[in-house]
């Protein structure tokens, strides 16, 4: 079995929750995303996370570790580069904004975490670590020449081309692990 289906499958065994016929493996220390479709690789992209380093923790800004779903689908209808404010389109174009920073563009996959305690909820401490709450997501960005090097707030970015050919792809309820 390929080593990246079995790091998922255990994840799931060791949650009690039925591995997803689709998932993706995001690595940080990598910059990548591998997306597989009943354990077979469909593609493998370059990624940006964040910035900081990797965390659950709310406020952190960094990319929260473990299994995720994909929660939400966001912007389907949206043409490419699309700006996106609280989710919603903007009705302009990344060329079209002045503001230089890291934008949110043409497709979003918000992520919710299924490990209590780690990446939903609070953790032992009573500290929020919920991704859903922190409103990470998979999305495309108006800096894809920095895409490969880390630079978001916590979410992970694609080109807009990778984002929308996977936005395609996948649906509510699949999986995405991020690891180190």
């Amino acid at each position: 079995m390929d080593e990246n289906r079995e790091l998922v499958n255990k994840t799931c065994e060791r949650l009690g929750i039925k591995p997803a016929d689709r998932f993706l493996l995001v690595r940080i220390s990598a910059q990548t995303l591998q997306f597989y479709r009943r354990g077979e690789l469909v593609r493998a992209l370059p990624v940006s996370t964040s910035a900081k380093p990797p965390s659950n923790l709310k406020d952190s800004l960094g990319t929260p570790r473990g299994l995720h779903e994909i929660a939400e689908r966001i912007g389907g209808e949206q043409p490419l580069g699309m700006v996106f404010k609280g989710r919603r389109p903007t009705g302009r174009h990344f060329f079209e904004h002045e503001d230089d920073g890291n934008l949110i563009t043409s497709r979003i996959l918000w992520l919710r975490g299924l490990e209590p305690g780690v990446n939903a909820g609070r953790d032992a401490e009573g500290r929020v670590v919920d991704t859903y709450e922190r409103y990470v997501y998979i999305h495309g960005t108006n800096r894809e020449d920095r895409i490969g090097q880390p630079q978001s707030a916590g979410c992970v970015l694609l080109t807009n081309r990778d984002m929308i050919a996977l936005y395609d792809e996948v649906r509510v309820g699949d999986h995405v692990l991020i690891v180190d």
